[in-house]
């Protein structure tokens, strides 16, 4: 017979899922490039949703579309046909074209359109991913070119060509430039750097970037008692992520992040309202919090695996990338230790500490389940 506690957790389960699986929205995708630097000039073959390069949407600042105050006018865009579009493209390149960075010795180079590839109207709830061909003239000299996107583009992935599995790629904020990278050679990097790279990628995508894990992981922090159910708690966390980072890096798995997103907000409600009322146990947290990881690696794979990254080095990025994420787990853990943890055994712990703590961390995912549908 399930107990009372059992159905109080499956109903509150039920909940949170059931009011955030309707959301799907415009998400925005990294833009992706292909570089060739030649002798003379280089040119970005860039995968890229012009809709929101032309509406002047910030992309840095929102997740999806429909949460931009240019959402009108990029839906306008998305009905355009090609023909269309482009003549938009052009009418507003001398602005779109500030965006697109490429230096020599620390020189802006300007850019002009070389090609435009875009594909017919389609689903208008997908994105619509066009060519962007751009190119820029090399002054005289071998001084090498570093190549980037301004921050309201957001995150950019460079990929230069012609050089094999060791070829460097890039996966860069907005505003982030590439190393300089040779005429008419290819810059290459090994295991070793790709792996890294890519821990300090997860670890940053923990510390300072990832506000929801950090507060999923404090919600953890906040039911434990003991340090070695916590830890046990993270590492299932790592373990479920990187096979759900995995499937959806090789696309076995695809879920819009318009549909991840609300989720992850989701269970950062759960593991509060939980910590709050006081129901579970160590056992049953670990099960949820594995599950919760599954859904959690698919978030990462928005940013991360979705597109190929170090697609010649894929294992030493998801692993690195893997570690990043621990270590960086690992690193809030301490610091809430460092601040509260002495005091868990004080009788007033609960009710001084982890009860206003996990309202606040509740009170924050509820907004961001409410922001990341409806607003």
């Amino acid at each position: 017979m399930i107990g009372l506690t059992m159905v109080r957790r499956i109903a509150l389960s039920m909940a949170l899922v059931f009011t955030v699986l309707p959301a799907w929205a415009h998400e925005i995708r990294p833009t992706i490039a292909d570089i060739e630097v030649g002798e003379t000039e280089v040119t970005m073959a860039l995968r890229a949703t012009l809709e929101a390069l032309i509406a002047g949407i910030d992309v840095s600042a929102v997740e999806d579309t429909d949460a931009a105050p240019e959402a009108e006018t990029y839906d306008r865009l998305r009905a355009m046909d090609p023909a269309e579009l482009e003549a938009e493209l052009r009418a507003a390149w001398d602005r779109i074209a500030l965006g697109f960075i490429i230096e020599v010795d620390g020189e802006r180079l300007e850019s002009q359109i070389i090609a435009v590839d875009i594909p017919e109207v389609g689903d208008p709830e997908l994105p619509r991913d066009s060519l962007l061909t751009v190119g820029a003239t090399l002054p005289e000299g071998d001084a090498g070119v570093q190549v980037g996107l301004s921050p309201q583009f957001g995150t950019f992935v460079p990929r230069q060509v012609g050089g094999g599995d060791d070829a460097y790629e890039g996966f860069l904020d907005g505003g982030e430039l590439t190393p300089e990278l040779p005429r008419a050679e290819i810059l290459t990097e090994g295991a070793m750097e790709v792996f890294v790279r890519y821990v300090v990628s997860g670890f940053d995508h923990i510390i300072p970037k990832g506000l929801d894990h950090i507060l999923f992981v404090l919600g953890l922090f906040f039911f434990a008692t003991q340090m070695r159910p916590l830890l046990l708690q993270v590492t299932a966390f790592t373990v479920a992520h990187t096979i759900t980072l995995a499937l959806a890096a090789t696309g076995v798995v695809s879920i819009p992040g318009s549909v991840v997103e609300p989720l992850i907000a989701a269970s950062i409600v759960y593991v509060a309202v939980e910590n709050i009322l006081g129901i579970g146990n160590t056992k049953w947290r670990t099960i949820f919090v594995f599950g919760f990881g599954l859904l959690h690696g698919l978030g990462f794979a928005s940013v991360l695996g979705d597109f190929g990254i170090a697609s010649g080095r894929f294992i030493e990025a998801l692993i690195g990338f893997n570690i990043g994420v621990e270590l960086g787990q690992l690193a809030v853990i301490a610091i809430a230790f460092a601040l509260v943890g002495w005091f868990m055994k004080k009788d007033w712990y609960r009710t001084a500490i982890v009860i206003p703590a996990s309202l606040v961390i509740a009170a924050i995912g509820a907004w961001w389940v409410v922001e990341r549908t409806l607003l």
